[in-house]
């Protein structure tokens, strides 16, 4: 079955870095509809798309929130995707979930989680200011 494991984060102070890790397995990773994400959810906020990426050509999409501080990339030799999250701030602290979807449609270039299929159990970023 397709399983999602992530790794990484942690506790930081603002302006410090970190990175995720998520493993996918259980499925074939580079699909060319195949996209991985990254989503957020901070207590008592609504989650929300973070970074995603084709996983089959490596095209990447980015919130606005994080663009220029957060890369998204991906090791196809370890079917695995990383978060790099640099210039951390306190709003960036969170629960952090990666999640797959194999099937077509734009909610890879809008990081919507409609279309996100499976889900990893979350890593814990704390920021503190």
């Amino acid at each position: 079955q397709v399983q999602l494991v992530e790794s990484g984060g942690g506790s930081v102070e603002s302006g410090g870095s970190l990175r995720l890790s998520c493993a996918a397995s259980g499925y074939t990773y580079s699909g060319s509809s195949n996209c991985m994400g990254w989503f957020r959810q901070a207590p008592g906020k609504e989650r929300e798309g973070v970074a995603a990426i084709y996983t089959g050509d490596g095209s990447t999409y980015y919130a606005d929130s994080v663009k220029g501080r957060f890369t998204i990339s991906q090791d196809g030799t370890k079917n695995t995707v990383y978060l790099q999250m640099n210039a951390l701030k306190p709003e960036d602290a969170g629960m952090y979930y990666c999640a797959a979807g194999l099937s077509t449609g734009g909610y890879c270039q809008t990081i919507g989680d409609s279309g996100m299929e499976y889900w990893g159990k979350g890593r814990l970023v704390t920021v503190s200011s």
